[in-house]
């Protein structure tokens, strides 16, 4: 029989490990198009309309005029390592925080005070102190949003949450699933100072670890060029399972810009988040939030590894020896059945021998009995007459 561990056979040319540009650019153009044309009919069916609203450069930034494209990846084995399903993000060419008047929140260790001072220096650049507009640290965070309504108007006050890389996992559950079932999930930022020696980081050991050491923070200009670092990125948040949604664009993207933030997400994922990289990879779709899937990349195989493979010359073998199996299993069978059909030959001719000698024996006994009646009616009335006899005389 064929290996339980074999999936399929293996094809001769392989698939090529990289996207179609030409594919990523046609499924980019078409899907804006038709994220557009859903957006005019909207505007033309909506009940309110207002005499300048709709020309307004405001609007754009509203979610009609900016609905969000997702990049859908599929994997054929499930994601599994730790490490890889830790937040992260992934430089696009293309922000996906362009807009001036962005409202950002910095959640960081304690104490909070270090970090608004660094927002607060006058070396830290403007066009970032303007959008930060919440610096909170993680204790007042738990003692300050502890209930659901807290923390739901706390996500709709702000654009954007970056996050402590040092305290990113607590987040989970001091945030709850109010954050983290929505797309504005704390994207992690390394805002710590970092101890080098002759140009190399310093690894501290776990076990020597002060609480001094999460009040160490970088300094205005490293903590600014980590932050518009990840403002120009795309953020990662994978599942232990087989599917991942990741935002490369929104409906104001050229169907370029689209196709390049999709070509550095894949790349991305590939190389940095995705064990085995492309040969894990089953397909890849681009979507709208409320469109269909579109393909860009589909694997021509389902299997990662080569050993999950059986050659062809194998497979006929396999094959062949399965045949053979079947054939002696078959004779064996017929064997196995030839010897009850003997039996039951046997049985009907021992049931006949039966019926034959009962059959005798009846008409044997049927005699006898008309016999006993031919020889027994005279002397009854033999009998009779004597005992009437005996009584005339008596």
């Amino acid at each position: 029989m064929v290996s339980s561990t074999a999936l399929t056979t293996k094809v001769t040319s392989g698939s090529p490990y990289q996207l179609d540009k030409s594919q990523v650019s046609r499924a980019s153009s078409a899907l804006l198009r038709h994220i557009k044309s859903k957006q005019d009919e909207k505007e033309k069916t909506a009940t309110k309309k207002t005499l300048i609203g709709d020309n307004d450069s405001d609007d754009e930034d509203t979610p009609l005029h900016n609905e969000a494209v997702w990049l859908v990846l599929t994997t054929k084995k499930h994601v599994v390592d730790k490490n890889r399903l830790k937040p992260g993000k992934i430089p696009i060419p293309h922000s996906l925080n362009a807009s001036p008047s962005l409202s950002i929140c910095l959640i960081t260790a304690d104490p909070q005070r270090s970090v608004k001072n660094i927002v607060a220096d006058p070396s830290f650049p403007q066009h970032l102190t303007s959008r930060i507009d919440k610096v909170i640290g993680f204790s007042k965070l738990k003692d300050r949003y502890k209930s659901f309504e807290s923390r739901r108007q706390l996500l709709s006050e702000h654009d954007v949450f970056l996050a402590d890389d040092r305290i990113i996992m607590r987040l989970v559950n001091t945030l709850g699933k109010i954050f983290y079932k929505s797309s504005k999930r704390p994207i992690p930022v390394r805002i710590a100072e970092i101890e080098k020696v002759d140009g190399k980081k310093v690894k501290k050991d776990p076990k020597s670890k002060n609480k001094d050491d999460d009040s160490a923070f970088a300094t205005p200009a490293i903590v600014a060029k980590e932050i518009e670092k990840a403002l120009n990125c795309a953020p990662v948040h994978l599942a232990p399972a087989t599917t991942a949604a990741i935002r490369v664009g929104s409906s104001k993207f050229t169907a370029e810009q689209l196709a390049e933030n999709v070509d550095a997400v894949v790349k991305g994922l590939t190389e940095k988040f995705i064990t085995k990289g492309w040969r894990n990879i089953k397909a890849v779709h681009i979507k709208g939030a409320n469109t269909m899937a579109m393909p860009i990349w589909l694997a021509s195989e389902l299997w990662v590894e080569d050993a999950d493979v059986v050659e062809e010359a194998e497979e006929a073998k396999a094959i062949e020896g399965s045949k053979k199996r079947k054939q002696s299993d078959g004779e064996e069978e017929k064997l196995i059945e030839a010897a009850p059909k003997k039996t039951k030959k046997a049985k009907p001719a021992a049931d006949d021998e039966e019926a034959l000698s009962l059959a005798a024996r009846k008409e044997k006994l049927q005699k006898q009995k008309a016999q006993a009646l031919e020889d027994g009616a005279a002397p009854v009335k033999a009998t009779g007459a004597g005992k009437k006899k005996r009584k005339s005389t008596s």
